[in-house]
């Protein structure tokens, strides 16, 4: 058995990032992928490409790859060193089964030990079948949207291969259902929505990745909504009831005497829905009336006689 050399594979350097790793993986299954490409060894290589590629994009699997990388070359007679066991299951990626990887691969991860690099073909002995590839594009909705669930409509460009194996860039339109209580960086899995499989093989997976768009008076921590609330002098020194915007609709809120501007107060569930609802906190901010004329200067005059307060006191050390 011998050594592969997944980043010579690639051509690609090993501190090469993941983008890197995965430009290169592109541009090589378009080259050789058996459907498409006039190489007398195209199926091979193809699936060389392939092996190459679900150990680098892995950051665990390249990691323990990279553990072995320093004490082999390419084509050398490969033995796994005595201490070491496979730390990994097969798990798919393009491949149609485990079979699908080499005896070295197996030999590292796991799998199918003296499989080789055998199957994909299809159910009638067919060409080459792979899966599509994965992909992910991010998305922003309205607040409101997550809080209550909406569909809503999204457009995007997505690359697509033609039939002589060319990337072009498209144009995507797609009808999503927006599950009611989904939160910022939370993924929306869209079944067979991805990149077009080989050979007949299924799509890969389309995932939405989600971001709330801006909102006026909102903003937003887990499932916890947070809202700065204006009060006048006398509503926060005397106590009041106010009317309090939430997502789900107005709410009376008590406010206590003498509230402090910057104190927050909750709204139990008042949030995100959940398993757990997230809450809203009002963050009490108080505004002071101008004065514009002579009487309503000499009010603030006559407050200041009769409430003598100094409001940086903590500041006198």
């Amino acid at each position: 058995m011998q050594y592969k050399d997944y980043y010579q594979v690639l051509g690609v350097a090993r501190d090469a990032d993941g983008d890197a790793i995965k430009r290169a993986y592109r541009k090589l299954a378009r080259k050789y992928h058996p459907d498409v490409s006039e190489e007398a060894d195209a199926e091979e290589r193809f699936k060389e490409v392939q092996e190459a590629y679900e150990v680098l994009k892995d950051p665990e699997k390249r990691e323990a790859y990279d553990r072995l990388g320093a004490n082999w070359r390419a084509g050398e007679d490969f033995t796994p060193p005595p201490d070491w066991e496979p730390e990994f299951s097969f798990h798919g990626g393009g491949f149609r089964n485990a079979a699908d990887f080499s005896d070295f691969f197996a030999s590292i991860f796991g799998g199918a030990p003296g499989g080789g690099a055998r199957g994909g073909r299809g159910a009638h002995g067919g060409g080459f079948q792979m899966r599509g590839e994965d992909r992910q594009v991010r998305v922003q909705i309205r607040l409101e949207d997550a809080y209550a669930g909406a569909t809503r409509s999204f457009s995007f460009v997505s690359p697509e291969i033609d039939p002589r194996g060319e990337v072009r860039q498209q144009q995507r339109n797609i009808n999503v259902t927006i599950p009611k209580g989904v939160v910022e960086g939370q993924r929306i899995r869209l079944a067979g929505q991805g990149g077009p499989g080989f050979g007949g093989g299924p799509a890969g997976d389309l995932f939405l990745e989600v971001e709330f768009e801006a909102h006026a008076i909102y903003h937003v921590d887990g499932r916890d909504i947070h809202l700065d609330l204006p009060l006048a002098p006398w509503e926060a020194a005397l106590g009041a009831k106010v009317k309090v915007p939430t997502l789900g609709g107005q709410v009376e809120l008590n406010i206590p005497p003498n509230t402090q501007a910057g104190r927050k107060l909750r709204l139990g569930g008042r949030g995100l829905p959940g398993k757990v609802p997230g809450d809203q906190y009002v963050t009490i901010r108080i505004v002071t009336p101008p004065a514009h004329d002579d009487s309503q200067r000499e009010f603030y005059r006559r407050m200041a006689e009769v409430m003598p307060y100094d409001p940086r006191a903590n500041l006198k050390a």
